[in-house]
């Protein structure tokens, strides 16, 4: 297993070479309680890319998969997370790549775009939309927080159908709840309307119809400049990454279909 070295930590990560012919690099960023494997590696994104010509580098975040797991929630600050992306790229050598996230991976991929846009050339933004922006119907409150939901003793305890997913998910797969729950806790600054104006790389946001957590993925890229959106009919917040759709739509993107005459489709 690669591994590099962040704030002290042993991160894990996969460098997979394009086969064939080569159009460039796709960095790719997890969500909150999976890992490169659940949810690039298995799900069939690694063979798409490299088949389709792109050199893949993925990373477990600290806390998921093969990465170390702190259990101070001060270890999961936003910028030691970008920084943990960002140091990925400089061990692989990467002056630049297209940035690939979902649902918590796509908030640090969003701001490291922000903060470094001279890293970055296509932007692909998975599992959020408008309620980034605050925007949306309004969602029952829950009754506990996801930290409490990740150690709760008894999981029937957790109303909240989000924060059970996530429950579920992790206990499915023997994660380290407690480092999850000090995840759940970290702290970061999010973004403002003006602060998309002045993004610099072409981006697409995707998200399923049935998305809750997320909200409109249109919302969110009418308000990038030139930002394109996708939304996948009938999935949820867990069932869109697989999606045949998102793919296609991914690799329509960095081709550079969305620079044709005719619009990008919102599916």
């Amino acid at each position: 297993m690669p591994s590099f070295s962040s704030d002290g930590l042993d991160l894990a990560y996969d460098d997979i070479p394009a086969a064939g012919e080569r159009r460039g690099t796709v960095v790719l960023v997890h969500g909150f309680a999976s890992n490169r494997t659940e949810n690039w590696k298995r799900l069939g994104w690694y063979p798409a890319l490299e088949r389709g010509g792109y050199r893949v580098v993925a990373l477990d975040l600290r806390g998921h998969g093969e990465s170390a797991k702190p259990h101070e929630a001060e270890a999961y600050e936003r910028a030691k997370l970008t920084t943990d992306v960002v140091r990925l790229m400089d061990h692989a050598g990467l002056g630049r790549a297209h940035l690939m996230g979902y649902s918590m991976g796509a908030h640090l991929s969003l701001a490291i775009a922000l903060q470094a846009p001279e890293r970055v050339d296509r932007l692909v933004l998975g599992g959020i939309g408008g309620r980034v922006l605050g925007e949306g119907p309004p969602r029952p409150a829950p009754t506990m927080s996801l930290s409490e939901a990740l150690l709760a003793d008894d999981p029937a305890s957790i109303t909240d159908p989000i924060q059970r997913g996530f429950r579920q998910f992790a206990q499915m797969q023997g994660d380290d709840r407690q480092a999850l729950a000090a995840c759940a806790q970290g702290r970061g600054g999010g973004v403002t309307r003006e602060d998309l104006q002045r993004l610099a790389a072409p981006t697409l946001v995707v998200a399923g119809s049935r998305d809750e957590l997320a909200g409109d993925p249109r919302t969110l890229a009418e308000a990038i400049v030139g930002g394109k959106s996708v939304t996948l009919p009938g999935c949820d917040h867990f069932s869109a990454i697989p999606h045949a759709l998102f793919k296609s739509a991914v690799f329509d993107f960095l081709e550079g279909w969305d620079e044709a005459e005719e619009s990008f489709p919102d599916l």
